[in-house]
């Protein structure tokens, strides 16, 4: 059985396009702007840190020093203090988005 070979210019799809949407006097500058702010980063960050290290300091400091060798009461402790840390980071996340539409509709009252 034989089998037929397609023969190309050597250009594929995507190269075309590219070279035909583009004038070629062209300057238009590209937008490699981050899809997520720096600010939304450094607060993730900065809750999975409090994540991680809040609650198992939270059992260590305990386990001896308040709840004397009672590890239930402290493992307890540190599931609350991991509990308070998801809900401050979904507070934090919900008035970030409700800063962002009030800006949004600033811009459209502005715009009238």
């Amino acid at each position: 059985m034989a089998t037929r070979r397609i023969v190309s210019d050597g250009k594929d799809i995507l190269e075309r396009n590219d070279l035909s949407s583009a004038p070629a006097g062209s300057s238009e500058k590209s937008n490699i702007s981050p899809a997520v702010p720096t600010s939304v980063i450094v607060k993730l960050l900065g809750f999975t840190f409090a994540m991680i290290s809040l609650p198992i300091g939270t059992y260590f400091l305990s386990v001896n020093t308040i709840f004397g060798g009672n590890s239930t009461f402290a493992g307890a402790s540190a599931a609350v203090i991991a509990n308070v840390v998801l809900i401050a980071y979904v507070v934090v996340a919900m008035r970030e988005d409700q800063s962002e539409q009030m800006a949004t509709e600033q811009k459209q009252k502005k715009a009238e």
